[in-house]
């Protein structure tokens, strides 16, 4: 009877983020910070948020572009994290990271863009739940995954421990999160991944392995992610139930070839 009900609630819920990811709502860019040197947050309003569902900070819309100017269909969706929601103001915030050789359209249209401006989004989509009952924490990522662990850390227990490690392009990317105090931070600034030597894995390996295993959330570069896997799952031992993994993006490949290479990979490791 449990397995019904669960598979009940599964179906309702998929089909609940299947209609939210068909809603289209056009929105208006009302702020504009620069939070670092290669980190930008857009505030967006519109009465079109109305029913804008809210906890959802660390989940994600779409992006809607045109591939060109002249098309009808806006048929380039680009996914990008929730930072935060104000349902009283109908304010939405989502940061945009850049990193060298990114030339994407959501990162060009994010900085040129202007007050004013309008974009269509569609979402929000699933949010990636954390297992809250976990003994210990280890969020790593780089840039891109920065607003997501900035949304799960905030939400985290006041006696949650553990560790994240997140790589910055400069040492000017640092920026302040909101944390549990016992939740340590370890900055890394990119490395130019010379001899095979790369500052952001070996900080990773770095950390201290407290008692039992933790619950490990890791999103950044496509072959950076499956070195990750591979040292969580084979070295530590790391159940996937335990852990989500993600890439997102990978050097040398645009979005969409990206989630070819993305696809082919999960379908291999699921396997």
């Amino acid at each position: 009877m449990a397995s019904f009900h669960q598979g009940r609630h599964r179906q309702i819920h998929f089909q609940t983020v299947h209609k939210r990811m068909k809603r289209i709502r056009n929105i208006k860019i009302t702020k504009i910070n620069q939070i670092s040197p290669n980190m930008k947050r857009l505030t967006f309003s519109s009465q079109d948020l109305y029913d804008f569902p809210e906890n959802q900070n660390g989940g994600y819309i779409k992006f809607l572009f045109k591939k060109e100017p002249s098309d009808k269909d806006n048929s380039l969706a680009r996914p990008y994290t929730i930072r935060n929601f104000r349902k009283h103001k109908l304010e939405l915030d989502i940061d945009f990271s850049y990193h060298p050789g990114d030339n994407g359209y959501a990162t060009k249209w994010a900085y040129k863009a202007k007050i004013g401006d309008t974009i269509l989004i569609s979402g929000p989509g699933s949010k990636q739940l954390i297992n809250n009952n976990s003994k210990w924490f280890f969020f790593v990522g780089d840039m891109t995954a920065l607003p997501a662990i900035s949304s799960y850390l905030e939400e985290l227990a006041l006696d949650s421990i553990g560790f994240a490690v997140i790589e910055i392009t400069s040492i000017d990317d640092k920026v302040e999160l909101k944390k549990p105090k016992n939740i340590k931070i370890k900055w890394v600034v990119k490395s130019k991944e010379s001899k095979n030597i790369d500052n952001f894995l070996n900080a990773v390996r770095e950390v201290e392995w407290l008692d039992k295993n933790p619950y490990v959330w890791v999103a950044c570069e496509f072959t950076k992610m499956k070195t990750l896997r591979d040292y969580f799952q084979k070295e530590k031992k790391i159940n996937k139930n335990e852990m989500y993994i993600s890439s997102y993006w990978k050097l040398g490949l645009d979005q969409e070839e990206h989630k070819i290479v993305k696809k082919e990979d999960s379908l291999k490791w699921s396997s």
